[in-house]
């Protein structure tokens, strides 16, 4: 059925999202626990290289004449590594260049160095040809006597890097893979809890038809007892004459009702029959405005129909009259004394027929549009019930609707009226 195909997608929907959520969340955490990670491996790296360096430099300037050794321990440690040492007049006293790629964008670093000693920062660069190079760097004093150096040591982790975004790309894949094998499992899952509930909602609706069925013959019984008997002249009892035409009333209403209950049932088991033929919109609308006026009148209520020009539709004719009357009925309902209720039609594009029924009623709040097409949903409860009202005349108008491929919206605002649109297919093919 409709609504648990519906309700199944939903939970698969959400449970897919909550998976989705919790896969980016561990896709990002893994993300910034490997960077974390693999900066402060190599952060280290290049300190205890710049601390190397610095000493040999040191010891260079104290003895010159023994430090010819120390870029050989600097290589051994690592190809990628490089330093530069400036003099106080920063010029170029000692180095270890880095690659000729990536050389010119460490000396602009160098050039326009705002770090703090000691700090490590990675630096990112994209030359002309579109590759990206990355490096960390750090900078150290180097302080002997009058002598006043500094020294930039630093480290291409272009390699590093782009390892790390491709295991992240990786990880965003799998977690796809993931993903999906999840929802489908979701789905599945959703499917197999819903079976009971399908099940239990099966019986009712059997029991729903059934009963109504079934309480159609009594209900003829009662209203044809009460007729009689208010036709019976030896009654004359005002009391008595009272309480059978109470007895009439509530046999009616609860006549209604099994009948929209009936049709309710059979919409659901698919078994609402519908007869298309070729009828004329706006007579029908015409007929329902002249049968609805006498209630109207008795509320002090002006029922006006406007523009019912001549339009030919296939649809069921009964079926569609129907929903007219509810819509006009409902109208009527909720709109007090003195108030107007307009039935009226729409222009055509040539695929589809509108008519809209619009009041001055009390209106309903924005928070209830979405659910007045709901069963048994009442927006005001006890003024339902003392207008006749049982919650399923709008569900019926939206289940003839339905089977005729049509659209309803309603629009509202409390205190100023209610106005429903309906749509229908000019030519419906069934």
């Amino acid at each position: 059925m409709e609504i648990f195909g519906r309700s199944r997608k939903q939970l698969a929907f959400a449970y897919a999202l909550i998976m989705c959520v919790f896969m980016a969340l561990i896709i990002f955490v893994m993300h910034m626990a490997m960077n974390w990670s693999m900066f402060s491996e190599q952060a280290q790296e290049l300190s205890d290289a710049a601390n190397g360096v610095a000493e040999a430099q040191i010891i260079y300037l104290q003895s010159p004449n023994v430090a010819s050794e120390e870029n050989r321990y600097f290589k051994s440690v690592n190809d990628r590594l490089f330093f530069y040492i400036f003099d106080a007049d920063k010029q170029l006293v000692n180095f270890e260049r880095a690659s000729f790629r990536i050389e010119p964008f460490v000396l602009s670093v160098i050039e326009n160095w705002s770090i703090d000693d000691g700090e490590v920062e990675v630096f990112q660069h994209t030359n002309e040809t579109g590759q990206l190079s990355t490096v960390m760097m750090t900078s150290k004093p180097i302080l002997v006597g009058d002598f006043a150096q500094k020294l930039y040591v630093g480290k291409d982790v272009t390699a590093l890097y782009s390892g790390l975004q491709k295991a992240t790309y990786a990880q965003i894949v799998l977690g796809f893979v993931a993903l999906l094998i999840a929802s489908a499992i979701g789905y599945y899952m959703a499917g197999r809890a819903i079976i009971p509930l399908k099940e239990a909602y099966d019986k009712q609706k059997q029991f729903a038809a059934d009963a109504s069925h079934e309480l159609r013959t009594p209900l003829a019984v009662l209203m044809s007892s009460a007729e009689l008997l208010l036709a019976d002249p030896s009654i004359k009892n005002p009391f008595l004459r009272q309480v059978l035409e109470d007895v009439k009333s509530e046999v009616k209403k609860m006549t209604n009702l099994v009948s929209e209950l009936l049709m309710v049932a059979r919409s659901d088991n698919n078994a609402l029959k519908v007869k298309i033929q070729r009828i004329d919109l706006a007579e029908i609308l015409g007929q329902v405005v002249r049968t609805m006026a006498p209630i109207a009148e008795k509320k002090n209520i002006r029922l006006v129909g406007e523009n019912f020009n001549k339009i030919m539709i296939n649809a069921d004719e009964q079926k569609i009259k129907q929903l007219a009357i509810i819509l006009v009925d409902n109208a009527i309902k909720y709109t007090l004394d003195g108030g107007t209720v307009l039935v009226e039609m729409g222009d055509s594009d040539g695929k589809r027929a509108v008519f809209s029924v619009m009041d001055s009623g009390i209106g309903i709040a924005e928070e209830d549009l979405d659910k007045v097409f709901e069963r048994f949903y009442r927006v005001d409860k006890a003024r339902s019930r003392e207008m006749g009202g049982n919650g399923l005349g709008l569900a019926i108008a939206s289940e003839i609707i339905k089977i005729h491929e049509g659209k309803i919206s309603v629009a509202s605002k409390l205190g100023e009226g209610t106005k429903f649109t309906v749509e229908l297919k000019i030519n419906l093919k069934k």
